[in-house]
Protein backbone atom coordinates (compact mmCIF):
# COMPACT_ATOMS: atom_id res chain seq x y z
CA UNK A 1 0.00 0.00 0.00
CA UNK A 2 1.04 3.60 -0.59
CA UNK A 3 2.29 5.49 2.43
CA UNK A 4 0.11 8.54 2.99
CA UNK A 5 1.92 10.01 5.98
CA UNK A 6 5.50 9.31 7.11
CA UNK A 7 6.82 10.96 10.27
CA UNK A 8 10.56 10.40 10.67
CA UNK A 9 12.78 11.31 13.65
CA UNK A 10 10.54 14.26 14.50
CA UNK A 11 11.46 16.49 17.42
CA UNK A 12 9.75 19.65 18.64
CA UNK A 13 11.05 22.18 21.15
CA UNK A 14 9.26 25.08 22.84
CA UNK A 15 11.67 27.70 24.23
CA UNK A 16 14.48 25.12 24.11
CA UNK A 17 12.40 22.64 26.11
CA UNK A 18 11.89 19.30 24.38
CA UNK A 19 8.20 18.57 23.81
CA UNK A 20 8.57 15.76 21.26
CA UNK A 21 11.65 13.57 20.76
CA UNK A 22 12.50 11.28 17.85
CA UNK A 23 8.93 10.48 16.80
CA UNK A 24 8.50 7.83 14.08
CA UNK A 25 5.03 6.95 12.82
CA UNK A 26 3.49 6.26 9.42
CA UNK A 27 0.09 5.53 7.94
CA UNK A 28 -0.99 3.88 4.72
CA UNK A 29 -3.61 5.26 2.40
CA UNK A 30 -7.09 5.06 4.05
CA UNK A 31 -5.69 3.88 7.39
CA UNK A 32 -7.00 5.23 10.69
CA UNK A 33 -4.19 5.94 13.11
CA UNK A 34 -4.45 6.85 16.76
CA UNK A 35 -2.03 8.69 19.00
CA UNK A 36 -2.79 7.40 22.49
CA UNK A 37 -1.28 8.44 25.79
CA UNK A 38 -1.82 10.17 29.13
CA UNK A 39 -2.54 13.88 29.46
CA UNK A 40 0.49 16.07 28.85
CA UNK A 41 2.48 13.47 26.90
CA UNK A 42 2.65 15.56 23.69
CA UNK A 43 -0.19 14.05 21.66
CA UNK A 44 -1.83 17.33 20.66
CA UNK A 45 1.56 18.95 19.96
CA UNK A 46 2.27 16.14 17.49
CA UNK A 47 -1.11 16.59 15.83
CA UNK A 48 -0.53 20.35 15.55
CA UNK A 49 2.87 19.71 13.98
CA UNK A 50 1.26 17.40 11.40
CA UNK A 51 -1.36 20.07 10.68
CA UNK A 52 1.33 22.71 10.25
CA UNK A 53 0.52 24.83 13.29
CA UNK A 54 3.93 24.12 14.85
CA UNK A 55 7.40 24.31 13.26
CA UNK A 56 9.33 21.14 14.03
CA UNK A 57 12.91 21.26 15.33
CA UNK A 58 14.24 18.08 13.71
CA UNK A 59 13.05 15.34 11.38
CA UNK A 60 10.50 15.33 8.57
CA UNK A 61 6.80 14.93 7.85
CA UNK A 62 6.13 13.50 4.41
CA UNK A 63 2.68 13.41 2.80
CA UNK A 64 2.13 11.58 -0.49
CA UNK A 65 5.88 11.43 -1.04
CA UNK A 66 6.36 15.19 -0.57
CA UNK A 67 8.04 16.73 2.47
CA UNK A 68 5.65 19.18 4.13
CA UNK A 69 7.71 19.82 7.28
CA UNK A 70 11.36 19.86 8.22
CA UNK A 71 13.48 22.12 10.39
CA UNK A 72 13.98 24.61 7.54
CA UNK A 73 10.52 24.92 6.01
CA UNK A 74 6.89 24.32 6.87
CA UNK A 75 4.15 24.04 4.23
CA UNK A 76 1.35 26.46 5.25
CA UNK A 77 -1.68 24.93 6.95
CA UNK A 78 -4.03 25.94 4.13
CA UNK A 79 -1.87 24.15 1.53
CA UNK A 80 -1.70 20.77 3.28
CA UNK A 81 -5.18 19.57 2.20
CA UNK A 82 -5.93 18.42 5.73
CA UNK A 83 -9.16 18.70 7.68
CA UNK A 84 -9.24 19.25 11.44
CA UNK A 85 -11.86 18.33 14.04
CA UNK A 86 -11.31 19.99 17.39
CA UNK A 87 -12.12 18.82 20.91
CA UNK A 88 -14.68 21.60 21.46
CA UNK A 89 -16.24 21.13 17.96
CA UNK A 90 -15.41 24.79 17.05
CA UNK A 91 -18.79 25.27 15.35
CA UNK A 92 -19.81 28.85 14.67
CA UNK A 93 -22.60 29.55 17.19
CA UNK A 94 -24.20 32.29 15.06
CA UNK A 95 -24.51 30.02 12.00
CA UNK A 96 -26.99 27.22 11.45
CA UNK A 97 -25.82 23.70 10.61
CA UNK A 98 -25.99 24.21 6.85
CA UNK A 99 -23.95 27.43 7.01
CA UNK A 100 -21.35 25.79 9.24
CA UNK A 101 -20.81 23.03 6.68
CA UNK A 102 -20.82 25.45 3.73
CA UNK A 103 -18.13 27.58 5.37
CA UNK A 104 -15.25 25.50 4.04
CA UNK A 105 -16.73 24.88 0.59
CA UNK A 106 -15.12 27.49 -1.65
CA UNK A 107 -15.50 25.76 -4.98
CA UNK A 108 -18.53 24.70 -7.02
CA UNK A 109 -21.93 26.12 -7.87
CA UNK A 110 -24.59 26.84 -5.26
CA UNK A 111 -26.40 23.66 -6.30
CA UNK A 112 -23.23 21.59 -6.03
CA UNK A 113 -22.56 22.95 -2.54
CA UNK A 114 -26.15 22.37 -1.41
CA UNK A 115 -26.03 18.83 -2.78
CA UNK A 116 -22.80 18.21 -0.90
CA UNK A 117 -24.29 19.46 2.37
CA UNK A 118 -27.43 17.35 1.93
CA UNK A 119 -25.36 14.28 1.08
CA UNK A 120 -23.20 14.65 4.19
CA UNK A 121 -26.15 15.36 6.50
CA UNK A 122 -27.90 12.25 5.21
CA UNK A 123 -24.81 10.18 5.99
CA UNK A 124 -25.02 11.13 9.65
CA UNK A 125 -28.84 11.14 9.86
CA UNK A 126 -29.04 14.89 10.48
CA UNK A 127 -30.88 15.90 7.31
CA UNK A 128 -33.69 17.43 9.38
CA UNK A 129 -31.30 19.63 11.39
CA UNK A 130 -29.78 21.80 8.66
CA UNK A 131 -31.56 24.93 9.92
CA UNK A 132 -30.78 24.32 13.59
CA UNK A 133 -28.08 26.20 15.48
CA UNK A 134 -25.30 24.42 17.41
CA UNK A 135 -26.82 25.15 20.82
CA UNK A 136 -29.98 23.31 19.72
CA UNK A 137 -28.02 20.09 19.14
CA UNK A 138 -26.78 17.43 21.55
CA UNK A 139 -23.05 16.89 22.02
CA UNK A 140 -23.10 13.88 19.73
CA UNK A 141 -25.00 15.79 17.04
CA UNK A 142 -22.57 18.71 17.27
CA UNK A 143 -19.63 16.36 16.86
CA UNK A 144 -21.21 14.78 13.78
CA UNK A 145 -21.67 18.25 12.27
CA UNK A 146 -18.05 19.13 13.09
CA UNK A 147 -16.93 15.91 11.43
CA UNK A 148 -18.84 16.38 8.18
CA UNK A 149 -17.85 20.06 8.06
CA UNK A 150 -14.22 18.90 8.06
CA UNK A 151 -15.02 16.28 5.40
CA UNK A 152 -16.98 18.68 3.17
CA UNK A 153 -13.98 20.02 1.20
CA UNK A 154 -12.72 16.44 0.62
CA UNK A 155 -9.42 16.71 2.54
CA UNK A 156 -6.73 14.14 1.84
CA UNK A 157 -5.99 13.65 5.55
CA UNK A 158 -8.28 14.20 8.54
CA UNK A 159 -6.92 15.11 11.98
CA UNK A 160 -9.11 14.75 15.08
CA UNK A 161 -8.10 16.07 18.51
CA UNK A 162 -9.88 14.25 21.37
CA UNK A 163 -13.10 14.19 19.29
CA UNK A 164 -15.13 12.17 21.81
CA UNK A 165 -13.97 13.72 25.09
CA UNK A 166 -17.10 15.83 25.58
CA UNK A 167 -19.56 13.08 24.62
CA UNK A 168 -21.77 11.35 27.19
CA UNK A 169 -20.62 7.83 27.94
CA UNK A 170 -23.96 6.26 27.00
CA UNK A 171 -23.67 7.39 23.36
CA UNK A 172 -19.89 7.47 22.97
CA UNK A 173 -19.47 3.84 21.91
CA UNK A 174 -22.07 4.18 19.16
CA UNK A 175 -20.57 7.48 17.98
CA UNK A 176 -17.05 6.01 17.82
CA UNK A 177 -18.36 3.14 15.69
CA UNK A 178 -20.29 5.54 13.43
CA UNK A 179 -17.24 7.75 12.93
CA UNK A 180 -15.08 4.76 12.01
CA UNK A 181 -17.69 3.62 9.46
CA UNK A 182 -17.82 7.12 7.99
CA UNK A 183 -14.04 7.44 7.70
CA UNK A 184 -13.86 4.02 6.03
CA UNK A 185 -16.67 4.95 3.63
CA UNK A 186 -14.72 8.03 2.58
CA UNK A 187 -11.45 6.01 2.50
CA UNK A 188 -9.74 8.93 4.19
CA UNK A 189 -6.45 8.65 6.03
CA UNK A 190 -7.08 9.87 9.56
CA UNK A 191 -5.13 10.54 12.75
CA UNK A 192 -7.00 10.70 16.04
CA UNK A 193 -5.61 11.88 19.36
CA UNK A 194 -7.10 10.41 22.54
CA UNK A 195 -6.23 9.45 26.11
CA UNK A 196 -8.97 6.77 26.08
CA UNK A 197 -7.69 3.33 25.09
CA UNK A 198 -11.20 2.01 24.46
CA UNK A 199 -11.74 4.71 21.84
CA UNK A 200 -8.36 3.96 20.30
CA UNK A 201 -8.95 0.21 20.15
CA UNK A 202 -12.44 0.60 18.70
CA UNK A 203 -11.55 3.02 15.93
CA UNK A 204 -7.90 2.65 14.92
CA UNK A 205 -6.09 0.37 12.49
CA UNK A 206 -2.76 1.41 14.01
CA UNK A 207 -2.02 2.83 17.47
CA UNK A 208 1.01 4.81 18.64
CA UNK A 209 1.48 4.84 22.42
CA UNK A 210 3.08 8.09 23.64
CA UNK A 211 4.69 8.99 26.94
CA UNK A 212 6.65 12.10 27.89
CA UNK A 213 7.07 13.25 24.30
CA UNK A 214 8.20 9.89 22.92
CA UNK A 215 6.51 7.03 21.07
CA UNK A 216 6.81 3.89 23.19
CA UNK A 217 5.23 1.41 20.77
CA UNK A 218 3.37 1.37 17.45
CA UNK A 219 1.16 -1.45 16.25
CA UNK A 220 -2.28 -2.98 16.08
CA UNK A 221 -4.38 -2.78 19.22
CA UNK A 222 -4.31 -6.56 19.70
CA UNK A 223 -0.52 -6.70 19.62
CA UNK A 224 -0.09 -3.71 21.92
CA UNK A 225 -2.43 -5.27 24.48
CA UNK A 226 -0.98 -8.78 24.36
CA UNK A 227 2.64 -7.97 23.45
CA UNK A 228 3.61 -4.69 25.15
CA UNK A 229 7.24 -3.83 24.50
CA UNK A 230 7.94 -2.21 27.86
CA UNK A 231 6.46 -1.79 31.33
CA UNK A 232 4.95 1.62 30.60
CA UNK A 233 2.85 0.20 27.76
CA UNK A 234 1.96 -2.88 29.81
CA UNK A 235 0.82 -0.67 32.70
CA UNK A 236 -0.97 1.93 30.60
CA UNK A 237 -2.91 -0.45 28.37
CA UNK A 238 -5.62 -2.58 29.90
CA UNK A 239 -5.55 -4.06 33.37
CA UNK A 240 -2.79 -6.17 34.77
CA UNK A 241 -0.49 -7.06 37.65
CA UNK A 242 3.13 -8.18 37.80
CA UNK A 243 4.29 -11.31 39.59
CA UNK A 244 7.94 -12.27 40.24
CA UNK A 245 9.71 -14.82 38.06
CA UNK A 246 13.01 -16.48 38.93
CA UNK A 247 15.26 -18.95 37.14
CA UNK A 248 15.92 -22.18 39.09
CA UNK A 249 18.91 -24.54 39.01
CA UNK A 250 17.37 -26.43 36.08
CA UNK A 251 17.22 -23.21 34.07
CA UNK A 252 13.43 -23.23 34.40
CA UNK A 253 11.41 -20.12 35.14
CA UNK A 254 9.33 -20.32 38.30
CA UNK A 255 6.39 -18.14 39.33
CA UNK A 256 4.27 -18.22 42.49
CA UNK A 257 1.65 -19.99 40.37
CA UNK A 258 3.96 -22.63 38.93
CA UNK A 259 6.54 -23.21 36.19
CA UNK A 260 6.43 -21.34 32.89
CA UNK A 261 6.33 -23.34 29.70
CA UNK A 262 9.72 -22.45 28.21
CA UNK A 263 8.59 -23.40 24.70
CA UNK A 264 6.44 -20.26 24.56
CA UNK A 265 9.15 -17.89 25.79
CA UNK A 266 11.14 -15.57 23.55
CA UNK A 267 14.87 -16.11 23.48
CA UNK A 268 15.64 -12.76 25.12
CA UNK A 269 13.29 -13.62 28.02
CA UNK A 270 15.30 -16.74 28.85
CA UNK A 271 18.41 -14.69 29.64
CA UNK A 272 16.83 -12.94 32.63
CA UNK A 273 17.62 -14.33 36.08
CA UNK A 274 15.36 -11.98 38.00
CA UNK A 275 12.26 -10.79 36.21
CA UNK A 276 8.51 -10.30 36.45
CA UNK A 277 5.59 -11.39 34.34
CA UNK A 278 2.51 -9.43 33.30
CA UNK A 279 -0.79 -11.14 34.06
CA UNK A 280 -4.00 -9.79 32.52
CA UNK A 281 -7.44 -10.60 33.98
CA UNK A 282 -8.06 -12.85 30.98
CA UNK A 283 -4.95 -14.91 31.91
CA UNK A 284 -6.62 -16.01 35.16
CA UNK A 285 -9.63 -18.30 34.68
CA UNK A 286 -12.17 -18.70 37.47
CA UNK A 287 -12.84 -22.39 38.06
CA UNK A 288 -14.77 -23.46 41.17
CA UNK A 289 -13.25 -26.94 40.93
CA UNK A 290 -9.61 -25.81 40.78
CA UNK A 291 -7.45 -26.74 43.78
CA UNK A 292 -5.56 -23.44 43.38
CA UNK A 293 -7.38 -20.81 45.45
CA UNK A 294 -7.19 -17.04 45.84
CA UNK A 295 -9.09 -14.73 48.17
CA UNK A 296 -11.49 -12.07 46.88
CA UNK A 297 -10.35 -8.68 48.23
CA UNK A 298 -12.46 -6.47 45.97
CA UNK A 299 -14.97 -6.87 43.16
CA UNK A 300 -16.49 -4.66 40.48
CA UNK A 301 -19.86 -5.54 38.94
CA UNK A 302 -19.80 -4.90 35.18
CA UNK A 303 -23.14 -6.28 34.13
CA UNK A 304 -22.29 -9.50 32.30
CA UNK A 305 -19.22 -10.11 34.44
CA UNK A 306 -17.38 -9.33 37.65
CA UNK A 307 -13.83 -8.08 37.80
CA UNK A 308 -12.40 -9.75 40.89
CA UNK A 309 -9.30 -8.42 42.62
CA UNK A 310 -7.71 -11.39 44.33
CA UNK A 311 -4.87 -12.15 46.71
CA UNK A 312 -2.98 -15.39 46.15
CA UNK A 313 -0.97 -17.02 48.93
CA UNK A 314 -1.60 -13.94 51.12
CA UNK A 315 0.96 -12.05 49.06
CA UNK A 316 0.36 -11.82 45.30
CA UNK A 317 -2.40 -9.64 43.80
CA UNK A 318 -4.26 -11.04 40.79
CA UNK A 319 -7.13 -9.92 38.57
CA UNK A 320 -9.81 -12.20 37.19
CA UNK A 321 -12.95 -11.83 35.09
CA UNK A 322 -15.87 -14.13 35.91
CA UNK A 323 -19.46 -14.36 34.62
CA UNK A 324 -21.78 -12.32 36.83
CA UNK A 325 -23.67 -15.37 38.09
CA UNK A 326 -20.44 -16.28 39.91
CA UNK A 327 -21.19 -13.78 42.67
CA UNK A 328 -18.59 -14.40 45.38
CA UNK A 329 -18.24 -12.48 48.63
CA UNK A 330 -15.33 -10.37 49.78
CA UNK A 331 -13.01 -12.61 51.77
CA UNK A 332 -14.16 -15.79 50.02
CA UNK A 333 -11.62 -18.18 48.47
CA UNK A 334 -12.30 -19.03 44.84
CA UNK A 335 -10.69 -21.49 42.45
CA UNK A 336 -8.42 -20.16 39.72
CA UNK A 337 -6.19 -21.56 36.99
CA UNK A 338 -3.70 -20.03 34.57
CA UNK A 339 -4.52 -19.85 30.88
CA UNK A 340 -1.74 -17.71 29.44
CA UNK A 341 -1.44 -17.51 25.68
CA UNK A 342 0.97 -14.55 25.56
CA UNK A 343 3.86 -14.57 28.03
CA UNK A 344 5.07 -11.04 28.68
CA UNK A 345 8.19 -10.88 30.83
CA UNK A 346 10.33 -7.91 31.82
CA UNK A 347 13.61 -7.73 33.70
CA UNK A 348 13.13 -6.43 37.23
Amino acid sequence: MNKKIIISDLSLDFDKNAVLSNINFDLNESEIGCILGPSGCGKTSLLRAIAGFENITEGTIIKDGVCISNKLENTPVQNRKMGMVFQDYALFPNMDVKSNILFGLNEGSKKDKDDRVNYLLNLVNLENYKNNYPHELSGGEQQRVALIRALAPSPEVLLLDEPFSNIDADIKEELVSDVRDLLKEFSITSIIVTHDQHEAFNIADKVAIMNEGKVEQVGKAYDIYHKPENKFVADFIGLGVFIPVTKNNNNELETPLGLINKDKLKENEMKYNNCEMLLRPDDIIHNDDSPTKAVVVEKQFRGAEFLYKLLYNEKYPLLCFAPSHHNHKIGESIGIELDIEHYVIFER
